[in-house]
């Protein structure tokens, strides 16, 4: 095979983090290879007008943060691709895999920004486009305003200093990843707050039987990897994508086991439901459609019609 391999990213300054987060052991690993990286400019990326994410994939014909690095994947103009896994459809374009997940996993939580919840006067303004984060955090503080806000990280929280809002919600893992931790923050308890599924994570996307996908083989850390598949695949059960208000939080206990929770929350936080479950570690799968259903059961799919329909 070429001793180059090109890399695609969004670009972000978070996107290009997290390419020399992944690539940097890799390199050390392999230093017979060139990596040369490539910047694919997605529809979120250049619509910063629309206000909702799911208008965006739509436009975009498919997902606002992944559509055109899976087409270029595909038609050879790079040969992997980093993603923000959080970001990435639970069914990937044909002819590609996701390596095994790569650990450490960074921090899943989603964080206040700002202001802590019991800090915040009654019908502070709090800043997040995303549907599951509106409906979780209403579901705790109904009397707050919440306004859609899209953009990169720094942008967010400036809202916070020089704009108009006492909190915006942002996930840690861009945070940490990015130093930008403010001072004045809460780490939201992923029990009662949990995040999407691939929150924290990286989505290595290669074309499937490519000799880049057999040089990369050995990446990826396989009890991260099933915590993904687990969450990943409650979404994919449940039809969502990260336009619905599904938040699932995977992670191993002690003896090994891995545990799963799940929340669905309609858009003004008025209903959610919740369930929980253990298995083992090698039946990630299994897992997570067991939750699914328990979640259907409870009513799970009124809720996501009627956002589907807003």
């Amino acid at each position: 095979m070429s001793d180059v391999v090109r890399v695609g990213s969004r670009a972000s300054r978070l996107a290009r983090t997290q390419v020399a987060e992944w690539l940097a052991p890799v390199a050390r690993r392999l230093p017979e290879v060139t990596f040369k990286r490539q910047i694919i400019l997605e529809g979120g990326d250049r619509d910063r007008v629309t206000s909702t994410l799911a208008e965006v994939a739509r436009t975009a014909d498919g997902s606002a943060f992944s559509t055109n690095q899976e087409a270029a994947l595909v038609t050879g103009q790079v040969d992997v691709i980093v993603h923000s896994l959080k970001d990435l459809p639970t069914s990937v374009h044909q002819g590609t895999i996701l390596l095994t997940t790569p650990g450490p996993r960074e921090d899943v939580r989603d964080v206040l920004c700002g202001s802590t919840l019991a800090g915040l006067r009654k019908g502070a303004r709090v800043g997040t486009g995303a549907p599951r984060r509106v409906g979780q955090l209403l579901a705790l503080r109904p009397d707050l305003e919440v306004v859609p806000v899209r953009g990169n990280v720094p942008g967010r929280l400036a809202r916070t200093t020089k704009g108009s809002l006492d909190g915006v919600i942002l996930a840690a893992a861009g945070l940490h990843r990015l130093g930008l931790m403010p001072e004045a923050h809460e780490e939201l308890d992923p029990a009662v707050f949990p995040p999407s599924p691939g929150q924290g994570a990286l989505g290595i996307q290669v074309r499937a039987g490519s000799p880049v996908a057999a040089l990369l083989a050995w990446t990826g850390d396989t009890q991260v990897d099933a915590c993904v598949r687990a969450e990943r695949v409650l979404l994919a059960e449940l039809h969502g994508g990260c336009s619905v208000p599904v938040g699932a939080w995977c992670r191993v206990e002690p003896g090994g086991a891995l545990s799963l929770s799940a929340a669905v929350t309609s858009k003004d936080g008025a209903q959610q439901v919740t369930a929980a479950g253990e298995g083992p570690i090698d039946d990630a799968e299994k897992l997570g459609v067991s939750i699914a259903a328990d979640l259907l059961a409870q009513g799970a799919a009124d809720i996501l019609r009627s956002i589907r329909t807003f």
